[in-house]
């Protein structure tokens, strides 16, 4: 046995979970199910790959009890069951393993990581190096210079180090750290509210867990207590979590010391190619035929192989289309043009092709402020282009002119007969919008198609591919360098970024054939996706607008919101009797509960008395101290986030700021906006509220607000069809009024502000999921009155109950729920034996049709009044589109045209049960528009 040789060890049972829970669900010709099949060979290959060995073993667990259930019967207790469909794959996954080349154990009486300990040890006694493949944290008491474990679904290694910085405790510690803290997953108990940090420095104090126990008198207060408490357990515990490296395995592996039977095998390619067949993998059974030779193909263009995805990743379906399996099996051919006949023949192709995938790269990820380095193109999987226009390093070589190539590409960009798709379409347009080129004819954008089919999982270019291509692509932080030391894409060597380019524009166009058929085939969703394309154009002429900002303005608010926020530390520092630190929980605690003498609300899970905004407010109550901190962290962030800030984001030639809209980040389809975030301006204070009177209009024009009322509570009405809420809004009635005198029992002119301020309460809190705690809480009441609320208003609107009843069911049976108009919101945690999680999943499952349908309305408002706005006012600019609000700047005399056709345009983009209202406010800012 020598030192170079190589044993990897795979925690089967781990693998396979993962594989079922990544996988979608995929069916075999005979209906049975084999998502895990595939992802378990999928997983395997890319280890395989990235780990090449001399030995390896795939271990599982077998079925029945091993020793440490006869030491602890409670042991595994609160484990699920394993799903049906698993279960149905476990005998077919050992089969194809085996095929793949591995050595198969499952020791009946032995639990997999036991077997995986005993034969780590032994090769690492023999001198070789151990790989172990888990995402078992367990397993890192096995830890030592010769084996070291790596978790695929992360990338995370632990080796000596690496255990040590993440546990803060190296593996030698391990046992005695896991027996302190104790094990959820296995049902293995700790010591009591006993977590890591605490585990460490106990074992860093006393070296062992027999020196803590033996000295358990000298830990003092309630964590001494409960280790004191757990003394005649640890012994037990200790047992538990300890992996046996000496079971005798002779019976399985014969011969053990010599290794010969765990050698790495060759795949057994007939008898799988069958398997593959048997199952429904087509594709992978034509690879394996194909896999004998590629053929090369000439060209003057540089060829790159194609580079199969680490199928560990989570998110890595790997769907056996023909998409995917043409995709990882092929060459590629990129071009880099750097002279004119190249461009011509490639302009040439642009002009015939029926679709072209573009991609830009640029100087910044600002996409207003960034600039061209070089463009790809392609127009068939496996060919791109690249045209590098400002490359500057050492090595550049000459590069056809920017402004002349821009020139010629411009007819071809501007022409909207010409099919366009992209990544991200709307930072492309912009990009191209600096140079003086605005982009027609993009139809599809890859990003979207994701972000309609797949909302619940990543959108970026590099996730899509390999989840649906099964291709890894190149990484922008190996070409470019991370943090301080990263380097400027144009200074990348031309052949590397044209390499990167290249494929971004390639796989651009792959997981659009893969995408794009799965659209086509569901009418709903390609109409949400339809929607989405328009509404980027939309978002992109907003974005491109941007909002005049009045800097002085602002200045003045920081220097006052500054001066108050001083009054009120001076203010703090009397009421203490002392200066200190506001912002630290620590001295916060010490004045709040030992010098003043405050009640404490509520502790940290380390045990400290907390001081957060809960509490704040708890206390402000009662107490003027914390009621001037609240407002001092108020002021300071409304200072810090906005009139500090967003005079610095106007972009210096337009004086304006131009937020970006992140159209594939919320799951319930809203939008989000960043630099500077225009959609959580508080607005329940005077100085929030004042913030919105620095956006203005210029000389001569006004600002509009137009925004839906009430447009949750009427989509409910609509989803719900309960008789009473259709009634309220179809007859014009305060709804909140209305649900006060249903609420209250009286009738609708008895209604007092404070019963309406209730009934608004409820209106919202349970459309968001309020429970009668909450609602206790908003309402100042005790938990029965809000409970009888709660039960009055279920009593008064069935159907809304009904409603909420229904959708959960329906959220528990298929895993998501729609909108209105067959937006999917997915919900992966509605069965969850988690009860926590699974609630808030419910929560969700009723919230979310009603955010996303508002979402969708809004969205298809912008997309109808901008439509208006091209064909009759031109200047009438769209600025904002905040929550279920559109803000815009025009001229004076065009007010009452905008008052007449806005409001009836966004009420008129959908017929549901009940009448959309949207509602104008005009003023010279935006403030004194509401």
């Amino acid at each position: 046995m020598t030192q170079d040789k190589k044993l990897v060890l795979v925690d089967g049972s781990s693998y396979l979970y993962r594989a079922f829970h990544a996988m979608p669900d995929l069916r075999g010709p005979a209906g049975q199910p084999t998502g895990a099949i595939r992802g378990m060979v999928n997983m395997l290959a890319a280890l395989q790959k990235e780990h090449p060995a001399d030995y390896a073993v795939c271990v599982f667990d077998a079925s029945g009890p091993t020793f440490r259930d006869a030491i602890y019967p409670e042991y595994k207790a609160n484990r699920s069951p394993m799903p049906d469909d698993l279960r149905a794959q476990i005998e077919p996954i050992h089969e194809v393993v085996r095929l793949l080349g591995w050595t198969v154990l499952a020791v009946p009486g032995i639990e997999a990581d036991d077997v995986i300990g005993t034969l780590a040890r032994q090769a690492a006694a023999q001198g070789v190096q151990v790989l172990i493949s888990s995402g078992d944290k367990d397993l890192s008491q096995l830890v030592t210079e010769r084996i070291t474990i790596i978790d695929t679904m992360n990338g995370k290694r632990r080796d000596v180090a690496g255990v040590t910085a993440e546990f803060g405790v190296p593996p030698a510690q391990m046992i005695d750290f896991q027996a302190l803290v104790g094990d959820t997953v296995d049902n293995v108990p700790g010591v009591h509210k006993v977590g890591p940090k605490t585990a460490a420095k106990w074992l860093a104090e006393f070296g062992s867990l027999d020196a803590l126990m033996a000295r358990a008198g000298e830990v003092k207060g309630a964590a001494g207590e409960n280790l004191r408490a757990a003394l005649a357990w640890l012994p037990t515990g200790r047992e538990l979590v300890t992996i046996k490296t000496d079971c005798d395995l002779s019976a399985w592996v014969a011969g053990l010391p010599a290794l010969d039977l765990i050698a790495t095998g060759a795949a057994q390619t007939s008898v799988l190619a069958d398997f593959y067949q048997k199952h429904g993998f087509k594709g992978l059974a034509q690879a394996l035929q194909a896999k004998a030779s590629t053929p090369t193909p000439t060209s003057t263009s540089t060829t790159f192989p194609a580079m199969p995805g680490e199928s560990g990743d989570l998110f890595a379906d790997h769907s056996a289309s023909p998409v995917a399996e043409a995709a990882q099996q092929r060459p590629v051919v990129y071009d880099t043009i750097l002279n004119w006949a190249d461009f011509d023949q490639w302009l040439a192709r642009l002009q015939r092709a029926e679709l072209v995938a573009l991609d830009t790269e640029t100087t910044a990820l600002d996409a207003l402020r960034a600039q061209l380095v070089g463009i790809s193109f392609s127009v068939q999987p496996g060919e791109a282009a690249y045209i590098p226009l400002a490359h500057s390093g050492p090595d550049a070589p000459a590069q056809l002119p920017l402004e002349q190539v821009l020139a010629r590409l411009k007819p071809w960009l501007e022409d909207a007969r010409c099919a366009k798709l992209g990544q991200h379409v709307k930072y492309d347009r912009h990009v191209l919008a600096n140079h003086g080129i605005e982009v027609r004819g993009y139809v599809h954008d890859t990003m979207l198609q994701s972000y309609v089919l797949e909302v619940h999982k990543p959108h970026n270019l590099a996730s899509l591919a390999l989840r649906h291509t099964g291709r890894k692509g190149l990484d922008y932080e190996d070409l470019c360098g991370k943090g301080a030391h990263q380097i400027p894409f144009a200074q990348v060597a031309v052949d590397k970024a044209a390499a990167y380019a290249c494929e971004d524009a390639d796989q651009t166009l792959d997981v659009h054939q893969a995408l794009w058929p799965l659209l086509q085939a569901n009418e709903r969703l390609r109409a949400i996706y339809e929607l989405e394309v328009r509404s980027s154009e939309v978002l992109y002429r907003i974005e491109r607008n941007g909002v005049l900002i009045d800097a002085q303005l602002l200045a003045q608010q920081s220097q006052q919101l500054g001066q108050r926020i001083v009054q009120l530390e001076q203010e703090a520092y009397a009421i203490a009797g002392q200066p200190f630190n506001l912002a630290s929980p620590k001295q916060l605690g010490e004045i709040f509960f030992d010098k003043l003498a405050m009640p404490v609300v509520k502790k940290t899970a380390t045990g400290a008395r907390s001081t957060d905004e809960e509490v704040l407010e708890k206390l402000a109550e009662d107490y003027p101290l914390p009621a001037k901190i609240l407002e001092h962290r108020s002021l300071s962030k409304l200072k810090g986030t906005y009139t500090d800030k967003l005079g610095a984001l106007a972009l210096p030639r337009t004086g304006r700021v131009h937020t970006h809209y992140a159209q594939a980040v919320a799951v319930t389809g809203r939008l989000s906006s960043n630099e500077p975030n225009l959609q959580n301006i508080p607005v329940r204070t005077p100085e929030g509220r004042r913030i919105r009177e620095a956006f203005i209009a210029p000389p001569g024009r006004v600002i509009a607000s137009c925004d839906y009322s009430q447009i949750e509570l009427r989509i409910m009405a609509h989803l719900s069809g309960d008789q009473a809420l259709l009634h309220a809004f179809q007859h014009g009635l305060d709804v909140h009024r209305a649900t006060a005198a249903e609420v209250f029992g009286v009738a609708l002119d008895q209604v007092t502000s404070e019963q309406r301020r209730y009934a608004k309460t409820i209106n919202f809190g349970l459309i968001y999921g309020m429970s009668s705690y909450g609602l206790a809480k908003a309402l100042g009441l005790d938990n029965q009155a809000a409970k009888n609320y709660i039960q009055r208003y279920f009593e008064r609107y069935p159907g809304v109950l009904q409603y909420m009843e229904e959708t959960k069911a329906r959220a528990k049976a298929q895993g998501y729920v729609e909108t209105v108009f067959g937006r999917r919101l997915v919900l992966p945690e509605i069965n969850s034996p988690n009860g926590p999680r699974r609630a808030a999943a419910e929560r969700a499952a009723i919230n979310a049709p009603m955010q996303g349908t508002a979402a969708d309305l809004i969205k298809m408002a912008m997309v109808a009044v901008q439509q208006q706005l091209d064909a009759q006012q031109p200047d009438i600019l769209m600025l904002m589109q905040v929550h279920d609000e559109l803000v815009f700047e025009l001229p004076e005399t065009q007010v009452d045209w905008l008052r007449e056709q806005v409001p009836r345009l966004m009420a008129g983009v959908a017929d549901l049960k009940v009448p959309l209202l949207a509602e104008v406010g005009v003023g010279a800012n935006w403030e004194a528009a509401h």
